[in-house]
């Protein structure tokens, strides 16, 4: 696929990979317009954020009175949630760290959990998830062809925290997601990781075992259960400070001797290999683009500094033949079935059974309410 024929937006450097992409008079896209008039009405990076952030802890604080926790953190030895993991304990929150291990931890991101919590002197609940149900999940998605293959992983981590905040009592999730550097992403590129009809349909149709071990979180449970009657809810305390992640990474180098990833969701290696290779070779989707926009339009980057980032090699050839080596060696399968994957037909995620209609009724019912009521619903993240 020839991606220097794409058109590219003039204010960052999304392009027309992503098919649904618009571009105004000016060659602006619409993701950058999107930002600028939605997206930062719920991004505080001031006074303002302070203030609200100052009311989000104390509140936190209150709901986990008299209880051992008083919120839960998932943490996956990234940036983001490692540094919210530092500003916590600043904070004097007292959570439960949840990790979930889905059988890809590098031995880095080992060692900056270990750091971090050790620092902060937290709990940690480490999740082991059984590997072959795992493996089963990843191959099934692989023979399915859909471009987010990160779905068992995300869903089983985002799951395990709502099962073992459920379990504890606990209330409020923190979470380590932002704008600042996630601001900017194509929808047409997935599907939700939290659909667990897509993921069920998915593995009914490709894999090989049952899910006996592997929990999942129901639309009723995540939409309804959780925010309505258990009234939980996701707090992403990032989004109410002016959050930089080269300034958070040198923070986490100099307070725990954090050490850095040669790529993003380097903490993982199947992920690694996944945004690297597998969507740039099978999809023509280079995920670093929406990450080099969402710094762009956050002012953490110039495009000129974005467009020479995307001049540096997806992978040296080295390491990618490692990697590749280590990721069949993983999933149990050959080179060349691994090659036949790469060259299977593509496919939607909508090709399968969705949550979507469900969603869509849901977001109908909450706009009916909102207009009969002139209450606005919030309790989703």
């Amino acid at each position: 696929m020839n991606l220097t024929s794409y058109q590219c937006c003039t204010q960052c450097v999304m392009d027309t990979s992503d098919p649904d992409i618009t571009f105004d008079g000016n060659g602006v896209c619409n993701h950058c317009i999107t930002f600028d008039t939605v997206t930062r009405l719920n991004w505080f990076p001031n006074e303002e954020g302070a203030l609200r952030l100052a009311t989000i802890v104390k509140t936190v604080k209150a709901a986990g009175r008299g209880q051992e926790y008083d919120c839960i953190l998932g943490l996956s030895g990234g940036v983001d949630s490692s540094y919210l993991a530092l500003k916590i304990y600043e904070w004097g929150l007292r959570p439960l760290v949840v990790h979930v291990d889905a059988g890809w931890n590098s031995e880095l991101a080992v060692a900056n959990i270990e750091a971090l919590v050790k620092h902060c002197n937290f709990d940690l609940h480490t999740h082991v998830v059984d590997w072959e149900e795992m493996r089963d999940l990843h191959l099934a998605y692989l023979r399915a062809g859909i471009a987010n293959q990160d779905v068992p992983q995300d869903h089983i981590f985002f799951a395990s925290l709502y099962h073992f905040a459920t379990r504890n009592g606990i209330r409020y999730i923190l979470s380590g997601g932002n704008l600042a550097t996630e601001g900017i992403f194509p929808k047409a590129w997935h599907g939700s990781a939290m659909d667990a009809i897509n993921l069920k349909a998915i593995h009914a149709k490709y894999g090989e075992r049952k899910l006996k071990n592997y929990k999942t979180i129901s639309f009723f449970q995540y939409y309804i259960w959780y925010p309505f009657i258990k009234r939980m809810r996701t707090v992403r305390p990032l989004n109410y400070m002016p959050y930089d992640k080269a300034k958070a990474l040198e923070e986490l180098q100099q307070t725990v001797g954090y050490k850095p990833y040669a790529r993003k969701h380097g903490e993982s290696q199947f992920t690694k290999l996944f945004q690297n290779y597998y969507l740039p070779t099978k999809f023509g989707f280079d995920k670093r683009r929406p990450h080099l926009s969402s710094l762009i339009v956050s002012g953490q980057m110039t495009r000129d500094e974005a467009l020479a980032a995307l001049d540096d090699p997806l992978y040296p050839k080295d390491e990618l033949e490692v990697d590749i080596t280590f990721f069949c060696k993983k999933l149990r399968i050959s080179r060349d079935q691994f090659e036949d994957l790469l060259k299977a037909p593509i496919h939607s995620h909508r090709d399968f059974k969705t949550w979507e209609g469900r969603y869509k009724l849901l977001k109908s019912a909450q706009s009916a309410f909102t207009k009969f009521t002139g209450k606005d619903i919030r309790v989703y993240s």
